[in-house]
């Protein structure tokens, strides 16, 4: 409110929304009574009671539900709170673990495990990542709402229970190296976004591009070479495999699954982009073309993003539906 907004007004961002339906009695009760999307026989029985055209009636209806969907300037707002934490958090991991002995020599996950110090340092970036994660799935009822809620609300609560759960078995110090390769990517990914809603097109794709470059290098590199290198096999020579072992592997293991996923729809559409100059509609864009013709215009815009009247583009956190699924 105090910081995001007054930069997205200095960057031109209006805080005006799509384009309002014309007040009608009738349509607004079935839209908020029947249906927000009315089938063709509705259609018909509504055209001939109010004496319109069903095309008429059609893009009225799709003008009364982007009414109620957020504008570019509370998107921005969002983007640049989780940006601003993304951020923070990324470099006071990389300071804290800069001078950590298990940064540089992973079998120090695993000495005296698990009869291991919890110093303050450590415990402050694991209960920050832990309140984050819990902030976000709280928020998620409150923030935008996207197609992909259920999918966030799982990861979220995945994250959590996997942070969680490190932290009960003191695995804290592998743990911290899984945190802070995750971080590496998300604000370059929230810094496209605002690009984006800034219509800096140039800025928001040279973004995306580093974010999947440092996407599929820390994830299908250093994390399976580094990462499960040290939870799989060095783990199991130091102090063998036990019941939490296995679980603890086993959805590090899944993430890894994801992560091969996740990478191959990056690839996908930077391939497109770079080939046809432009990438497909967002399956999950939160405003609707009002008629034909502006889905035709809509398509032809340039560049990795889709920059739409709404400034939507096919990224939102981890994951988007169709074409993204997000961390």
């Amino acid at each position: 409110r105090f910081i995001a907004k007054p930069c997205a007004i200095n960057l031109g961002i209006q805080d005006s929304g799509p384009h309002r339906a014309q007040p009608n009695a009738i349509l607004e009760k079935v839209f908020i009574s029947i249906t927000k999307s009315p089938d063709g026989k509705r259609l018909e029985g509504l055209s001939k009671q109010l004496d319109w055209d069903v095309r008429k009636i059609q893009r009225w209806f799709r003008h009364r539900r982007n009414q109620d969907k957020p504008t570019t300037l509370t998107k921005f707002c969002e983007s640049m709170w989780r940006f601003t934490f993304y951020l923070s958090i990324f470099f006071y991991g990389i300071r804290f673990l800069w001078t950590a002995p298990w940064f540089w020599d992973t079998r120090q996950c695993w000495y005296n495990y698990p009869f291991q110090p919890l110093t303050s340092r450590l415990y402050y970036y694991y209960i920050l990542e832990l309140a984050f994660y819990w902030s976000l799935m709280f928020s998620q009822f409150t923030d935008i709402k996207r197609k992909d809620f259920l999918i966030m609300f799982v990861h979220h609560l995945a994250t959590i229970g996997l942070i969680t759960f490190s932290y009960m078995n003191n695995m804290v110090r592998v743990g911290t190296l899984v945190l802070c390769l995750h971080d590496a990517s998300d604000f370059l990914l929230e810094a496209a976004k605002l690009a984006n809603y800034a219509k800096y097109q140039r800025l928001c794709d040279a973004f995306f591009m580093l974010f999947g470059v440092v996407f599929i290098v820390t994830r299908l590199g250093i994390y399976p070479f580094w990462i499960l290198n040290t939870t799989l096999f060095e783990s199991w020579e130091l102090i063998g495999p036990y019941p939490s072992w296995w679980l603890f592997n086993g959805l590090l293991v899944t993430l890894q699954v994801l992560h091969v996923i996740w990478s191959y729809l990056i690839i996908r559409t930077a391939s497109k982009a770079l080939v046809r100059g432009k990438v497909s509609k967002d399956d999950r864009s939160d405003v609707e073309s009002s008629s034909e013709e502006e889905d035709v215009t809509s398509n032809s815009t340039k560049g990795i993003f889709s920059t739409s009247s709404n400034g939507s583009n096919r990224l939102n956190g981890h994951v988007a539906a169709g074409q993204w699924t997000g961390e």
